[in-house]
C-alpha cells in the first residue's frame, strides 16, 4: 500500500503542476490577443530571443551540419550509396536537427534568463507593484515574451537550416570531394516544401513552450535567491523536455503513413 500511495501521490502532484500550467497558459495567451498589446517590450524580447540568440544557434547548426556530412558519408560508403549524403543532411537539419537544437540552445540561453528576471521580480515585490500600480502583470511580462518566443524561434530555425545545410556542403567539397554542383543538385532534388514547413511549424510550438515554462516558474518562484536558482533550473529541464515530447508528436503529425 505504501508503493500504491506513493505512485498515487506522484501522480497528484503531476496533475496538479499540468493544471496550473494549462491555466497560467491560458491567462497569459488570452492577455496577448487583447489590448492594450506593449509593442515596444514585444521589439525588446525579440531582439533578446532573436538577434542575440542568432550566434549560438548559428555555430550549432553549422558543426552539426559539418559532423552530420562526415557520419553520413562514413556509414553510407559501407554500401556504396555515398551519393545520399546530401539527401540525408537537408532532410535531418530541416525536419529535425534544426528545430530541435536551435529550440534547447534558445532554452538553455532564454528560458532561464526569464525565470531568473521574472523570478527576482516576484520575490523583490516588484509584480505586486505591477498590481498597484494597476499593470496587468500577465500583459505586461508574460504576453509579450509568449509572442516574442513564437515568432522569432522560425526565423532562428530558418537561419540554422541555412547554415546547417551549408555546413554539411562545405565538408562535402572540401573534405569529402563532392561536385559542388552535384551536391547542390541532389539536394534540391530531394528537398519539400513540408520538410521545411514542418520545422518551422515546431520551431514555433518550441518558442511557445520556452517563453511559456521560463515565464511560468519565474511567475510562481519564492523563497529567496534559493527559490530563483531552482525557477531557472525547473525552466530549463521542463521546457527541454517538452521540446523533446512535442517534437515526436509534431513529428508524428506530419510524416505518419
Amino acid at each position: 500500500m505504501g508503493f500504491v500511495r506513493s505512485v498515487g501521490g506522484a501522480a497528484l502532484v503531476f496533475l496538479a503542476a499540468t493544471g496550473r500550467i494549462a491555466l497560467f497558459a491560458a491567462v497569459a495567451v488570452s492577455h496577448c490577443v487583447r489590448p492594450p498589446i506593449y509593442g515596444r517590450l514585444i521589439l525588446r524580447q525579440m531582439i533578446s530571443i532573436g538577434y542575440y540568440s542568432l550566434p549560438v544557434v548559428g555555430l550549432t547548426a553549422l558543426f552539426t551540419g559539418m559532423v552530420l556530412a562526415l557520419q553520413s558519408y562514413t556509414g553510407f560508403a559501407r554500401f556504396q550509396a555515398e551519393g545520399a549524403v546530401a539527401t540525408v543532411v537537408v532532410i535531418s537539419i530541416t525536419r529535425e536537427l534544426g528545430p530541435v537544437l536551435a529550440a534547447l540552445m534558445v532554452a538553455g540561453r532564454v528560458g532561464a534568463a526569464m525565470a531568473a528576471e521574472i523570478g527576482t521580480m516576484r520575490v523583490t515585490e516588484q509584480i505586486d507593484a505591477l498590481s498597484t500600480l494597476s499593470t496587468n502583470p500577465y500583459k505586461y511580462l508574460v504576453a509579450p515574451r509568449l509572442i516574442a518566443g513564437f515568432t522569432m524561434l522560425p526565423c532562428l530555425v530558418l537561419v540554422a537550416d541555412i547554415i546547417g545545410v551549408f555546413g554539411g556542403f562545405l565538408v562535402g567539397v572540401t573534405v569529402l570531394d563532392f561536385n559542388p554542383g552535384a551536391y547542390i543538385q541532389r539536394t534540391w532534388q530531394y528537398l519539400e516544401a513540408v520538410d521545411v514547413i514542418s520545422g518551422l511549424v515546431k520551431a514555433a510550438v518550441f518558442g511557445f513552450v520556452i517563453a511559456l515554462m521560463g515565464c511560468y516558474h519565474g511567475y510562481a518562484s519564492k523563497g529567496g535567491a534559493q527559490g530563483v536558482g531552482a525557477a531557472t533550473t525547473n525552466a530549463v529541464v521542463s521546457s527541454s523536455i517538452m521540446i523533446l515530447v512535442f517534437n515526436y508528436f509534431l513529428t508524428g503529425l506530419f510524416f505518419s503513413r
